[in-house]
């Protein structure tokens, strides 16, 4: 009872196997499990049952005690079965050469385009296969779209809910590392060396770097001219921050330099407890601890000691206080020059002044003065019944002078009988 036409059979199996890099045993063994459970389908458990397939013939005949027992028109639902294995068995030796391509990139950074979004994991297309990304392995401020192509880090190859899968990370320390070996030809060449990456994906990293040639400058190299090289590598992560420092075998120095950009700072480490205590100016906390901390933290991820900052007044808070208490200080002071000011324009608001200007007389300025501060007087001076002797005699020294000193005084101000 035959599956196929002998020769078609054969030459199939043999084809496939080649192509395939599968060995025809596997295949055949694979056929007679499948078989197996074929019948167990339709005729109940095989209990003693022996599965005879012929690689050259595709014959099946099944014997129990060396007993023909082959169901009849069984030769057909064998066919189906050693087909679908035949076809199972390529898609398995085609994603396992697959596996094996992409094992030896792992630790390589790929570029991939993002196929499809399912709840919290990415499934990224590498072109002959696919990988996924976990929520681990997402930067936490990157929002991923369809079709979107960016650069992945390959984590590995780990057991998932379908079997073997490609992992790959954005938020990998060696994603940082990949890319300014691709900026940077010194990194790839090994001229400069990274030494240590401490990074929060999205928001900020801090990458040491080493060299022990004489003339190479490390974070120079990295940072390019006009900062193009590191500009690059930010572009990629999505503006994610990056300090590059330079590393130092002095865990001092190297505790001051990954706290940059704060500067002027004491350190004082404990060996064995991998401890530091670190201060600095009180201008110069804020920059040294960072927002929320950041600062810090990723100092001590880089250089594995535990640091405790302060200010060289005290502790931060202590310093925050201080500094608090300034600006109410500072406020109230420039409430009360503000006070000042205003009572000052109020006054001159309600006595105003009269600058003299260019080419105008003196007194005619004073009498136009007394005009607008004084008009009661004014209408005193113009009441009936009164002679110009006795209006002469009320006026002030000041009138008297401007009589004298411009006769058309009397007649613009005076009242004539």
């Amino acid at each position: 009872m035959a599956i196929q036409a002998r020769t078609e059979f054969a030459s199939a199996l043999n084809q496939v196997c080649s192509e395939r890099g599968i060995e025809p045993e596997v295949v055949i063994d694979s056929i007679k499990h499948a078989i197996l459970a074929a019948y167990r389908k339709d005729y109940g458990e095989p209990e003693g049952i022996i599965v005879d397939l012929n690689s050259e013939t595709g014959e099946v005949v099944l014997t129990r005690d060396k007993k023909n027992v082959t169901p009849s028109g069984f030769g057909r639902i064998a066919a189906q079965t050693a087909k679908q294995v035949i076809l199972q068995k390529i898609r398995e030796a085609e994603k396992n050469a697959v596996l094996s391509e992409y094992s030896s990139k792992v630790g390589t950074i790929i570029s991939g385009l993002v196929q499809r979004i399912s709840g919290p994991i990415v499934t990224v297309s590498l072109g002959k296969a696919e990988a996924i990304m976990p929520p681990g392995e997402q930067s936490q401020n990157e929002k991923y779209m369809v079709n979107q192509r960016l650069k992945f880090y390959v984590v590995g190859i780990k057991e998932g809910n379908r079997g073997e899968e490609i992992v790959v990370s954005r938020a990998a320390n060696g994603l940082l590392e990949g890319l300014f070996r691709q900026e940077v030809p010194e990194i790839a060449s090994g001229v400069v060396e990274v030494k240590a990456i401490a990074r929060e994906s999205g928001s900020r990293s801090k990458i040491a770097v080493f060299s022990n040639q004489m003339g190479v400058d490390p974070v120079g190299s990295c940072v390019g001219q006009k900062g193009v090289r590191v500009q690059a590598v930010i572009n990629e992560l999505g503006d994610e921050k990056i300090d590059v420092i330079s590393y130092q075998e002095d865990p001092v120095e190297f505790i001051k330099a990954a706290l940059s950009p704060a500067k002027d700072l004491t350190v004082k480490i404990a060996e064995k407890e991998k401890t530091a205590d670190a201060t600095v100016a009180d201008d110069q906390l804020s920059l040294a601890i960072g927002r929320d901390g950041q600062n810090v933290r990723l100092a001590a991820k880089l250089t594995g000691y535990k640091i405790d900052i302060k200010g060289k007044s005290g502790m931060p808070k202590e310093v925050e206080e201080k500094e608090r208490k300034a600006q109410e200080e500072a406020k109230k002071a420039l409430g009360v020059e503000k006070g000042t000011a205003e009572k000052e324009a109020k006054k001159e608001d309600q006595n105003p002044t009269v600058q003299p200007s260019d080419g105008q007389n003196p007194k005619d300025q004073i009498k136009h003065q007394k005009e607008i501060i004084a008009p009661k007087e004014s209408k005193e001076l113009e009441a009936p019944g009164k002679s110009s002797d006795e209006k002469s005699g009320a006026s002030g020294p000041e009138e008297q002078e401007e009589s004298e000193g411009n006769d058309s005084s009397s007649s613009d101000g005076g009242i004539k009988a």
